[in-house]
């Protein structure tokens, strides 16, 4: 699965008029039987949700005050992630006869149109805060506190990255949850402009539209609905008219094949520095040290030892961790046999965790060569999200070969590498421009 998460607004997205309908509860707890996360993510402040809202234990987290406080319903643990609101505010607000007023762990709320009054007292006692409208709102909260900053706390409590999250929204406030989240819904009855940015506009309103999305992720994880947006597309290079050429983020594997010293872990280092600043994980097998010194990355292993694979898996836990996997301190004759053992293991967790959302394997044609026995379904489960590099495509095994959505050719002869590529893949050749590259 791709998507192991959905987030969800409350108030005009699950809930209609403040109630959430049981039909609405059963798809969530459906969906949570898929084992996918649950995460409600709203601006109302926690003791008022749990009041109107009996069925709050289907989600795995809850962030409340619009970002602010992070809460599990089967704990009941309750965890500010913003400071408290100056006592000198409230006391001024009260002063200047702000009503209705309600303070939370760390929100302010009030409605419209006393903005204007709490932007003068925001002003005049020389405070740093925000004010965030919704639907007749007005909330007030520490800087930079959201709810896309409550989805990365909640996520990052859950094992989870928000590129693996789904969020579903109505309103105003709902903009930087749905630009976090990987993919992005608008129910039919959101605001104009979260419809407009959104990846999806459900058919229906409210909780009718969080019930069919709900119902393509049981069905397809998304798959018959992609993306609509390229805001997530990822940089590879330029044409000869000085075009971008862009690759999706995920569901495709990358050949980088050439001669030697052609540049290949030049542009595979480069398309993973692009990676890792959008926030995608990866984790990259080494068998010769070539990416000993990555600066973005963890590296495991070195010339006296290879790293075990629990020791791998630890340290992708956690979502923000880049791996390099130096395979050095392995005889040249076992590094094969050890990637195959690994590869299952990453397999393991992508199913769990979505991650590590792209793998390299440097040294393709040595790591999972055409004449080495692999298990069948090593080589057939979930080989998407991957980058080989080789010097020699047509020696790598055709089973890896045909999971390939793209090739870089490069070097003098970049015809030549695909030519070898569609030979070991039993692919036709492609018509081909004569095209001689200086070294």
């Amino acid at each position: 699965m791709r998507y192991l998460a959905l987030a969800a607004d409350y108030d005009g997205t699950l809930a209609h008029h403040g109630v959430v309908a049981p039909e609405v509860v059963a798809a969530l707890s459906r969906l949570a039987a898929s084992g996918r996360k649950l995460i409600l993510v709203t601006g109302r402040e926690l003791d008022e949700l749990l009041g109107i809202f009996p069925d709050i234990t289907v989600f795995d987290r809850v962030v409340a005050e619009n970002g602010a406080l992070l809460y599990c319903p089967k704990t009941r643990q309750r965890k500010p992630i913003a400071d408290a609101p100056p006592a000198s505010f409230v006391e001024e607000l009260t002063r200047r006869g702000v009503q209705p007023l309600s303070c939370g762990n760390c929100i302010v709320a009030t409605v419209q149109p006393n903005e204007t009054i709490v932007l003068a007292a925001i002003r005049d006692l020389g405070l740093e805060l925000q004010v965030i409208f919704n639907k007749g709102a007005v909330m007030v909260l520490p800087p930079g506190v959201n709810k896309a900053s409550g989805l990365v706390a909640a996520a990052a409590e859950l094992g989870l990255s928000t590129h693996n999250v789904v969020a579903v929204g109505d309103g105003e406030n709902d903009h930087a949850l749905l630009e976090t989240a990987e993919y992005s819904a608008a129910v039919a009855n959101a605001i104009p402009m979260l419809r407009e940015k959104a990846d999806r506009v459900t058919a229906g309103s409210h909780g009718d539209g969080v019930m069919e999305l709900i119902a393509d992720l049981l069905e397809n994880d998304l798959a018959a609905s992609p993306p609509r947006t390229a805001r997530r597309t990822v940089l590879l290079g330029a044409d000869a008219n000085g075009a971008e050429i862009t690759i999706p983020p995920a569901g495709m594997s990358v050949l980088v094949a050439g001669s030697s010293g052609a540049g290949k872990s030049t542009l595979a280092t480069g398309l993973l520095e692009r990676l890792q600043a959008q926030g995608y994980q990866y984790c990259i097998v080494d068998p010769e040290g070539d990416y000993a010194d990555l600066t973005d990355a963890v590296v495991l292993g070195n010339a006296q030892r290879a790293p075990g694979n629990d020791e791998i898996l630890t340290a992708l836990e956690k979502p923000d961790v880049n791996v390099g996997i130096n395979l050095i301190g392995l005889p040249l004759e076992a590094r094969p046999d050890f990637f195959l053992g690994l590869l299952p293991r990453l397999q393991e967790l992508r199913v769990k965790t979505g991650r590590p959302h792209w793998i390299l394997v440097d040294e393709t044609h040595h790591l999972l060569p055409a004449d080495h026995q692999a298990p069948p379904t090593v080589l057939t489960h979930d080989l998407a999200g991957m980058i080989y590099v080789t010097v020699h495509p047509d020696s790598v095994a055709p089973a890896v070969l045909k999971t390939v959505n793209l090739v870089a050719a490069l070097g003098a002869a970049p015809a030549s590498a695909i030519e070898k590529f569609c030979a070991g893949a039993g692919l036709p050749v492609p018509s081909l421009p004569s095209i001689e590259l200086e070294p």
